[in-house]
């Protein structure tokens, strides 16, 4: 019984996600700071090297069909022209639907006086949506569910832009992640539902103190909009403790707290951690959420005897 429940729990908040009703539809990563690419499209190449990234996240452990997002990201300048380059690719899964991103991303940068940059942003790319309504079959026939609805790589453009502006310890930056409002359904489909993806507007924006000469201290802050939806807002610090080990603490309003955790394995790897901890309704049926993050640095030149830690 209990089990039934709580996959028509899942189901029901699956269809939310792929249908016209409010939700958030993009996935989300604890540690947004260290994977900003994700956010926003100027960010590429705002480091002055080439970095790659590789986050998995599962989340809700133990909530049957609960989202499952890996992300594997690269980003370089090209030269000293301004132009940086990216690519992203996400595989995300949640409850009968399944989406595969994979995004081009393309920034200028022009310096604004002796220390600030801003960076404009465009993303190009596309999604393929399957939606497996059989996973979601009830008991009392209910339509939705029938796999003769399915969806089988549904094609869905993307078209983003962002701005970003970075000074050696701040930065904030304004995004649209897509601009485009399409389907996820065909227009004869019969079921009355449809997926439209809506508008995204991230916000972001961080700051690094330096306590003293071993210690640093970065609070910073996402805010997403999404018109039918609650606003989301996620605010973190962390501490990183002789430019090697990093802890911390994030809340996400009326969704989560986490604890965020990172080592400088060598010079270019650094490793991450982070645990959140459910305070919606949805505790009660979940142990929490686990997100492992991977970042590869290729410096073209000697280090930075201090690093921006963004």
């Amino acid at each position: 019984m209990k089990s039934l429940l709580l996959k028509r729990i899942v189901l029901m908040i699956s269809i939310c996600f792929v249908t016209d009703a409010i939700s958030q539809q993009d996935p989300h990563y604890t540690q947004y700071m260290l994977n900003t690419m994700s956010v926003n499209p100027a960010y590429v190449g705002s480091k002055g090297h080439t970095v790659l990234t590789a986050l998995g996240r599962t989340q809700w452990v133990g909530f049957e069909g609960a989202p499952d997002t890996q992300n594997l990201s690269y980003d370089s300048p090209i030269g000293y022209s301004g132009l940086g380059i990216g690519i992203n690719l996400v595989n995300d899964k949640l409850g009968p639907s399944h989406e595969t991103y994979l995004d081009g991303n393309l920034s200028y940068t022009i310096r604004t006086g002796e220390e600030g940059n801003l960076a404009f942003g465009l993303k190009l790319g596309g999604r393929l949506l399957n939606v497996d309504w059989s996973l979601g079959r009830s008991r009392d026939g209910d339509p939705t569910f029938d796999p003769s609805n399915n969806i089988v790589n549904k094609f869905l453009p993307t078209v983003g832009a962002g701005i970003y502006y970075h000074e050696p310890d701040w930065y904030i930056g304004l995004s649209v992640p897509n601009f485009l409002r399409q389907e996820h359904y065909d227009a004869n489909n019969r079921v009355a539902e449809t997926a439209v993806e809506r508008l995204h507007y991230f916000l972001i924006a961080g700051y690094v103190f330096d306590l003293n000469e071993n210690i640093k201290f970065k609070p910073a802050a996402l805010a997403k909009l999404v018109f039918g939806a609650p606003l989301s807002i996620d605010v973190s610090a962390n501490f990183l403790f002789y430019e090697k080990f990093r802890a911390g603490a994030a809340w996400r309003w009326d969704d989560s707290v986490s604890f965020l955790a990172g080592f400088q394995a060598s010079e270019s790897l650094h490793i991450g951690y982070a645990f959140d901890l459910t305070t919606s309704n949805y505790n009660v049926a979940n142990s929490g959420t686990h997100e492992v993050l991977l970042r590869y640095e290729i410096f073209k030149q000697a280090r930075m005897k201090s690093p921006r830690f963004f």
